[in-house]
């Protein structure tokens, strides 16, 4: 009779290299002299005005009622190119950005996550506004930073050219 062998071990909603790559986020953050900067020449607009909160109702409420939720989705999905495949509403961006919530410092988080959506996608707007927004109203900051990234994953394979149709070539009149 063999020894039985040991499962390995499940890996939990906190992972560290995600702890760590937050950690670099914020000391590159805070070493980064970008604080007023304008958007680069050829930014593009968001597709969602952080006045748009209110719809879908679905993201509203939970960000409503538990805006970790939606910050840790909007993280998944926004390193993983809009993909949702192993996503756990309860994950290391998620528990972050709740235990920050304990020393009021979420909506820094928050600002970190709307920097990286604008350079990701080359967005308009600013270090500044970013904390802004996040601070002033950052449950309308959350919904339009989940909306901007579902908008940007649908984008993937898209055709900026409007369809053309082909020329008709009536048979025999070839030259």
């Amino acid at each position: 009779m063999s020894a039985p062998q040991q499962q390995p071990a499940q890996d939990g909603p906190f992972k560290a290299d995600e702890f760590s790559e937050w950690q670099t986020r914020a000391k590159t953050a805070l070493n980064n002299q970008a604080w007023n900067s304008a958007s680069p020449e050829g930014s593009q607009p968001w597709l969602n005005s952080i006045w748009g909160c209110i719809t879908p109702p679905s993201t509203c409420l939970v960000t409503c009622c538990c805006p970790c939720i939606t910050f840790g989705k909007t993280h998944h999905r926004l390193r993983h190119n809009g993909d949702m495949a192993g996503y756990s509403p309860v994950n290391t961006s998620c528990i972050l950005f709740f235990a920050s919530s304990y020393v009021c410092l979420n909506w820094v988080m928050n600002a970190l996550q709307l920097q990286e959506i604008r350079e990701k996608h080359n967005l308009e707007g600013s270090c500044t506004k970013d904390l802004a927004c996040s601070f002033c109203c950052l449950g309308c900051s959350l919904c339009q930073a989940e909306k901007e990234t579902v908008a940007r994953a649908g984008e993937k394979g898209a055709v900026d050219q409007q369809y053309k149709a082909e020329q008709m070539v009536m048979p025999g009149a070839q030259n």
